[in-house]
């Protein structure tokens, strides 16, 4: 398999790009209700409208957003009882907070929608994109998301219940080291850009790491209640760019309505990363969502809450680690120079350049509190898997 490597000259991958959703979903649609569509969905940028037999299709105004498509059934042995799946391309996107926007789907309580995601940048970054490329597109455009979504009845006080049913890549995404950005911005201080090729499950591209793979939206979130743009980095009540790793396949979020009808967005997909995401991104990258939305009225909630699915992965650290341990009176100075060390160790015992050292921690290494009892003293760890690095003996 043709392997990944950052954009420094080095021959780069021959990658294989997995299927626009369209046509997974599609299938998804014809295996469940035995139906043919009438006609196929595109796979260009935006999806066509597609009708089927005993299956209507409607295609929500909008303006100029035409990609968004509705296929209604009858379920169950009950025939009034119908499931609505919708589908909604990427474009247009939207890279600000801003409760005025208009939205790109109205849906029921219930439904569930299949949404395609680019990656971060908006599609700007490409499988064959060089450093000096990387370094020029327009981080106006960051966090790229799909929506909104109108959830009809939603008011502010009730809470919005989403169920994350899946979120698949694409067979490809990319990490970087932006000069002035990260947490260990003082230690890296040069640009840097890598490409990874992403199996099913797992990433051989930094080798001789293997990176588990589990994919989720770094951005998911409501508007917020204020008037006004806002810009999409900083998370808060209404969730956003919280970049939990598992709001994965399978988890419940659920969100404060802060506005009528919610006014749902995600994006941000990330394959692969660590608790802390110290290097600024974890493996970006486009990837297709399906997601449920329900309604619970008049329900009090302060800020996100999420279910969690009870899966484990090779790179989680309640399994077999390396473990680095720092204490000091400042809990953020603990946990950079527990996250120096790691890359310290990595570099001198498995041999990764201390930039590949420092985007591995980024995607597969947990940084985590041990203690906040002792003070004036705190206690961080630092945790990778030994399922990701080939076994060693360091001493």
């Amino acid at each position: 398999m043709p392997q990944s490597a950052t954009v420094n000259g080095k021959k780069r991958p021959s990658l294989s790009i997995m299927l626009h959703p369209a046509r997974a979903v599609r299938r998804k649609l014809e295996n469940r209700s035995g139906q043919v569509p009438s006609a196929d969905l595109s796979c260009a940028d935006s999806m066509t409208s597609v009708s089927y037999t005993k299956v209507s299709a409607t295609v929500f105004e909008g303006g100029p957003d035409r990609s968004s498509t509705r296929a209604t059934r009858g379920t169950g042995e009950d025939p009034g009882t119908h499931m609505t799946e919708h589908i909604l391309s990427a474009m247009p996107t939207h890279s600000r907070w801003n409760r005025a926007l208009a939205p790109r789907l109205v849906v029921e309580p219930g439904d569930t929608v299949h949404l395609e995601c680019l990656d971060s940048s908006g599609a700007q970054v490409h499988p064959t994109m060089t450093l000096p490329e990387y370094l020029a597109i327009d981080r106006g455009r960051i966090h790229a998301l799909t929506g909104p979504i109108f959830v009809k009845g939603a008011e502010p006080g009730d809470v919005l219940q989403v169920d994350v049913l899946a979120v698949t890549h694409k067979g490809w995404g990319w990490s970087s080291v932006v000069p002035g950005l990260g947490f260990l911005k003082n230690r890296f201080s040069d640009p840097s850009f890598f490409l990874w090729q992403l199996e099913s499950e797992v990433s051989r591209s930094l080798m001789p790491a293997v990176v588990p793979l589990r994919p989720f939206c770094g951005v998911m979130g409501v508007a917020p209640a204020e008037e006004g743009e806002f810009r999409t980095r900083p998370p808060g009540r209404f969730g956003g760019n919280m970049d939990v790793r598992e709001l994965s396949s399978g988890a419940t979020l659920y969100l404060p309505v802060l506005n009528s009808g919610a006014l749902f967005s995600a994006g941000d997909a990330h394959a692969a990363q660590g608790d802390g995401e110290v290097c600024i991104n974890g493996i970006e990258c486009p990837a297709d969502v399906t997601l449920r939305f329900s309604l619970h009225r008049q329900q009090s909630l302060e800020g996100p809450l999420l279910e969690s699915v009870g899966r484990r992965l090779a790179n989680d650290a309640d399994g077999d680690a390396w473990v680095v341990i720092e204490s000091a009176t400042d809990a953020l100075a603990a946990a950079r120079s527990a996250t120096s060390r790691m890359i310290d160790l990595l570099a001198s015992r498995w041999g990764f350049s201390e930039v590949h050292a420092y985007i591995l921690c980024s995607v597969a290494m947990n940084l985590r509190f041990s203690q906040v009892v002792n003070e004036p003293i705190f206690t961080v760890h630092a945790e990778m898997s030994k399922h990701v690095l080939p076994v060693r003996k360091l001493f």
